[in-house]
């Protein structure tokens, strides 16, 4: 084997940077639940993950742009893009609770609560890229995907909207209720009383906007 093939074979790409990569957003997420953005170091993360603070950099530049990845990474594993998938043939109701549910058993997620109290953390000591990051990343992705959907709906004549990014962020508002403060607040515990009660603030949520926006 020539020695520029041995080079090419040792590339970005191979299994054990894929398996580095892994570890440092696996680290980093880790980290940001725990400690926050801003208590959050580079140094921390290399060291959680086995590597080396260059390894990190080289992967993902700088802290911003691997607190991205970590959201949209989690993100994406909790709300693949299929959740929000619209078939023509499928009846509407279902559809939207098939949206309501997946989105209602993350409130009783515990990483997902340790994330939204790191954000309230970073903001009260004035840091608001981590909440900027996760907005973007989490609530806009979110929001657009269910923007296609109610959009599709309505082109198929299974909904009637005027205003479809407004009856969006109308939807997944109903399907939540104050469950999610609650939860985030401490006022709960994740009970079972209190799964079923996400459940059905889901199901009254999806009733609710299809008496609004079904076809009269």
């Amino acid at each position: 084997m020539s020695s520029s093939t041995q080079i090419k074979s040792q590339g970005p790409g191979r299994p054990k940077d894929m398996e580095k990569r892994a570890a440092i957003l696996a680290a980093a997420k880790a980290l940001f639940i725990r400690n926050a953005f801003a208590g959050t170091s580079m140094d921390a993360i290399a060291a959680d993950a086995g590597v080396s603070k260059l390894t990190v950099y080289s992967h993902f530049g700088d802290k911003d742009n691997l607190f991205r990845e970590v959201i949209r990474s989690r993100i994406q594993d909790l709300l693949p893009e299929e959740t929000y998938s619209f078939d023509p043939k499928a009846d509407i109701r279902e559809v939207l609770m098939r949206v309501a549910l997946t989105h209602a058993h993350l409130d009783c997620n515990a990483e997902t609560v340790g994330t939204f109290r790191a954000i309230l953390s970073d903001c009260r000591q004035g840091n608001p890229r981590y909440g900027k990051l996760m907005w973007e990343e989490g609530a806009m992705r979110t929001h657009g995907l269910m923007e296609r959907l109610l959009k599709q709906a309505v082109d198929a004549g299974r909904l009637d909207i005027d205003d479809v990014p407004r009856a969006a962020v109308q939807f997944l508002t109903l399907i939540k209720g104050n469950l999610m403060m609650r939860q985030m607040f401490g006022c709960t515990g994740c009970t079972d009383s209190y799964i079923e009660e996400i459940e059905a603030t889901a199901r009254a949520g999806v009733e609710t906007f299809l008496r609004a926006y079904l076809p009269r």
